[in-house]
C-alpha cells in the first residue's frame, strides 16, 4: 500500500468514515474509496464504483463479482468500516443491561449522564463515559449514520437536549423511553422548539420492539432488537 493511500485510510478511520481499499490483484494497483472521494492509482468504472459502495454499505468485503457478460478484472474489496456506535443518554438501570448487550453485539458504546454517581466506571466498565450535558456531549461526537441514540432518563431536562441534536443529525436510529402519554408531551415540547413532524417522526417511542417486555433486562433486549432491525433494514 502506498503511503498516500495509507494516510487517507488512517484519516478515514480517525473520522469514522467508511472506506474500502480496492486492489486489482493482477496489477497490484489500488484505490481507497470513501463516500466522498477516491484516492489511489486504480481507476474504477462507474459500475465498479457503485458495486464497491454497495459493499461498503453492507460491510461486506471480498472479490468483486462482475455482471454477467461484462468485462471483468480481478478486484478485491477490503472494507474498513467503523464499528456501529450506540449513545445511551441516562445511566439508569435499563442502561446497565443494554450497554453490555450492545458491546457483545459489536457496538462502540458511549454513556452520557452529567450525574457522575450514576455514570461511573463501577456501574459501566469498559465503555466511554461522559458527564457533559447531553446536547454538548452529542455535538462533540460527530454523529454519523452508523450511530444510534437512545434516551433513557425519563427527564426532559436531560433527554430533550439530546433529542435536539440527534434529530438534526444523520444518526440511523433515535429512541426514547416513556409511555405514549409521556411521548405525547415530548412531541409537544419538540414542536414548540420548531421541530417538524418528519423530524419528530424519527423517534421510536415507546422505545423498543413490542415483545411484552417488563423487566429492565427485557426492555434493554427489546431496544437492542429494534436498533438491530432498523440498522439491517427489516423494520416494517
Amino acid at each position: 500500500m502506498k503511503r498516500h493511500i495509507l494516510d487517507a485510510l488512517l484519516a478515514a478511520k480517525a473520522a469514522r468514515t467508511p472506506a474500502a481499499l480496492v486492489t486489482d490483484t493482477a496489477t497490484g494497483a489500488q484505490v481507497l474509496v470513501t463516500p466522498d472521494a477516491d484516492e489511489g492509482d486504480l481507476t474504477l468504472s462507474p459500475d465498479e464504483r457503485t458495486a464497491v459502495r454497495a459493499r461498503m454499505n453492507g460491510d461486506a468485503g471480498g472479490v468483486l463479482e462482475a455482471e454477467p457478460g461484462a468485462d471483468a478484472r480481478p478486484l478485491f474489496v477490503d472494507v474498513h468500516a467503523p464499528p456501529p456506535r450506540l449513545v445511551v443518554v441516562g445511566a439508569v438501570h435499563i442502561a446497565q443491561h443494554l450497554v453490555p448487550m450492545a458491546v457483545m453485539t459489536g457496538y462502540d458504546v458511549v454513556v452520557v449522564d452529567p450525574r457522575e454517581a450514576f455514570a461511573s466506571p463501577g456501574r459501566f466498565s469498559g465503555v466511554t463515559l461522559t458527564h457533559d450535558w447531553p446536547d454538548e456531549a452529542l455535538e462533540a461526537m460527530n454523529l454519523d449514520d452508523r450511530t444510534a441514540v437512545v434516551t433513557l432518563t425519563h427527564d426532559p431536562k436531560l433527554d430533550d437536549p439530546a433529542l435536539h441534536v440527534a434529530l438534526r443529525s444523520p444518526v440511523f436510529y433515535v429512541g426514547s423511553l416513556g409511555s405514549r402519554k409521556t411521548h405525547g408531551q415530548r412531541v409537544g415540547r419538540l414542536e414548540r422548539h420548531g421541530f417538524s413532524d418528519a423530524e419528530i417522526g424519527r423517534i421510536h417511542a415507546p422505545v423498543g420492539l413490542n415483545i411484552g417486555a417488563r423487566s429492565p433486562a427485557e426492555i434493554a433486549l427489546s431496544i437492542l432488537a429494534q436498533v438491530t432491525a432498523v440498522r439491517r433494514g427489516t423494520t416494517p
